[in-house]
C-alpha cells in the first residue's frame, strides 16, 4: 500500500476522524497478533468474536490508528481512530478508493469451481507482460479480496483478483470496490446448494460480476456451460469451450495423464497451441477462458503461449507432487465438490505401473446434493479401476462406500477421521503407487495429510 493520510481514509469511508488528520499509513491488516508497525487496524465482529477488544493490542504493536464502530472509553494520545456504523464495510469503502488510485485493467473471476486455478494462470500469462498483482492463495472473501486491492503498489500494471461467495450480494458487494475491465465466470455447479436454493440461485449470485464492470468491459463465460449460456450481459460476450456457440474454441485436446493437457485455442484474432503442465482435460476450458481476457488486454501469441506453459498450481490445488521411491501425491486437498472430485478421480485412474488409491472426505456445502453427490463419487471410483478407496467422514461412510463397494472396488475402508486413515495409508502406500487427497476445506483438513506425505521419510 502506498502512503495514505488518515484524513484521506476517513473521506473514504465517510466516517468522523479523532486525532492527528496528518497522520500517514502504509499498510492495514485485520489481524492484531502480527500487525505492521504503523498499520492501521481494522477490528472485525463476528458471531463469536469482536476485534474491538483487540484495539488495544493492535495500538500495543505499533498500529497508527484503527476504525472503530464503537469509540473506546479512553482515546490513545499519538493514534487516530475513525468512527463508523460498520468496520466491514469500511474496509471494502477504503480498497474501492484506493483502487481509483491506480488506472491499470483488472480481471474479476468467481464460479463454482476453478477460480483459483484460472486466476493463477491468468495472472501467469499476464505477468508475461505487465507487473502483476494476484489474489493471495485463496483469500477471495469480503476481507481477502479488500486486503488484496490494498496492496496494490506503483510498480504494479495489471491485476487478478478472485471472488467466492456464500450469499446473494456478496460478488456485487466485492464487485462495488473491485470494478473489474473484464469479468469471468468459470461454471456454476452444486456448490453452497445448502446456501441457495437451486443452481439458478447460483446462476444469479454469480451473475452479479457484471454490475460493476467498467464501461466497455468484458464478460467472459464457459460457453460449455448450459446455465451460463442463458445469461446475456449487458456488455461485450465472449465465450470459451468445445461448443457450437463458442467465439473463443478448443480443438485438438490431447489428455497426457498426470504430465498435464495440449489443447488449440482459437479466437477471432489469431489460434494458440498450448502446453499446460497440469493434469485434467478440465483445464482446456480454464485455458480458453484465460486466453479470451489475456488477448483483450494486448498480450500476444509468444506471451500467451509461454505463460501457458509455465504454469504453476497454487497451493493443495491439483499439485502433482512425485515423492521418494516413484510415489505419486495428487495433492487436491483444498476443497471438493462431486465434479471436481470425479475430474479427479478419472486423473487417478490414468497412473500406471502401481496402486491408484484414492483417500476422499466429505464433501460438505452440498444442501440437496449431498447423498447423489457423494453416491456417484463411490460409483466412479469402481467404474474406473481405482485400487483401493480411503473413505473419511459420516457422509462418505453413508453414501460414498456402499457405492464403491456396489461398483466393484475392490479395497474400500472407511475412517472417521483424517488420522484414523494414516497408519493404512502408509501400509499401502509402496513404490510406483500414486495416491489422491481429496476432500473440502471445512472437512478433515487433508493438506496436513499431505504435509505429512511431504515430510514422511518413505524407504
Amino acid at each position: 500500500m502506498t502512503s495514505v493520510t488518515t484524513a484521506q481514509i476517513c473521506a473514504a469511508v465517510q466516517g468522523v476522524l479523532y486525532g492527528d488528520e496528518h497522520m500517514t499509513v502504509t499498510a492495514v491488516s485485520t489481524d492484531s497478533r502480527t500487525i505492521p508497525q504503523g498499520a492501521w487496524f481494522v477490528p472485525l465482529t463476528g458471531e463469536r468474536f469482536d476485534g474491538h477488544d483487540y484495539i488495544d493490542m493492535a495500538l500495543d504493536k505499533g498500529a497508527a490508528g484503527c476504525f472503530c464502530s464503537r469509540l473506546p472509553d479512553k482515546l490513545r494520545e499519538g493514534k487516530a481512530y475513525i468512527l463508523v456504523e460498520d468496520t466491514k464495510r469500511a474496509l471494502r469503502d477504503l480498497s474501492a478508493w484506493y483502487r481509483d488510485q491506480f488506472d491499470i485493467p483488472i480481471v474479476q473471476i468467481t464460479g463454482s469451481m476453478g477460480k483459483t486455478t484460472l486466476k493463477e494462470l491468468l495472472a501467469g500469462i499476464l505477468s508475461q507482460r505487465y507487473r502483476t498483482l494476484r489474489t493471495p492463495g485463496n483469500l477471495n472473501g469480503d476481507i481477502g479480496a479488500p486486503l488484496t486491492l490494498l496492496s496494490l503498489m506503483p510498480e504494479h500494471q495489471a491485476a487478478v483478483i478472485e471472488t467466492g461467495m456464500d450469499e446473494f450480494g456478496q460478488i456485487r458487494w466485492l464487485g462495488q470496490a473491485i470494478r473489474p475491465d473484464a469479468a469471468v465466470i468459470t461454471i456454476v455447479d452444486d456448490v453452497h446448494l445448502s446456501h441457495f436454493g437451486s443452481r439458478e440461485d447460483i446462476l444469479h449470485a454469480k451473475a452479479e460480476i457484471f454490475d460493476n464492470l467498467r464501461p466497455g468491459g468484458l464478460a467472459v463465460l464457459n460457453g460449455d456451460d448450459e446455465l451460463l449460456n442463458t445469461l446475456h450481459p449487458d456488455c461485450e460476450t465472449v465465450r470459451c469451450g468445445q461448443s457450437d456457440g463458442c467465439g473463443v474454441r478448443i480443438t485438438h485436446l490431447e489428455d497426457l495423464g498426470l504430465e498435464g493437457i495440449r489443447c488449440t485455442i482459437t479466437t477471432q484474432m489469431d489460434s494458440y497451441p498450448l502446453s499446460i503442465p497440469a493434469p485434467g482435460v478440465h483445464m482446456a476450458a480454464l485455458a480458453a477462458m484465460a486466453v479470451a481476457a489475456a488477448e483483450r488486454l494486448g498480450l500476444t501469441k509468444d506471451e500467451i503461449v509461454s505463460g501457458a506453459a509455465a504454469y504453476a498450481p497454487a497451493d493443495n490445488r491439483l499439485r502433482v507432487e512425485r515423492l521418494s521411491g516413484g510415489r505419486i501425491m495428487i495433492n487436491d486437498s483444498y476443497n471438493a465438490n462431486p465434479r471436481s472430485v470425479r475430474a479427479d478421480i478419472k486423473i487417478l485412474s490414468q497412473h500406471k505401473g502401481g496402486k491408484k488409491i484414492a483417500m476422499l472426505g466429505d464433501m460438505t456445502e452440498l444442501g440437496t446434493a449431498e447423498a447423489p453427490g457423494h453416491r456417484s463419487v463411490g460409483e466412479l471410483t469402481g467404474q474406473l479401476g481405482i485400487d483401493v478407496l480411503l473413505a473419511v467422514g459420516p457422509r462418505s461412510k453413508e453414501w460414498m462406500v456402499p457405492a464403491a463397494r456396489e461398483a466393484g472396488c475392490p479395497d474400500v475402508r472407511w475412517y472417521p477421521g483424517r488420522e484414523a486413515a494414516r497408519e493404512d495409508l502408509l501400509a499401502l502406500f509402496a513404490p510406483g503407487d500414486a495416491v489422491l487427497l481429496k476432500a473440502s476445506h471445512f472437512f478433515g483438513r487433508f493438506d496436513l495429510m499431505a504435509d505429512f506425505l511431504r515430510e514422511y521419510p518413505f524407504q
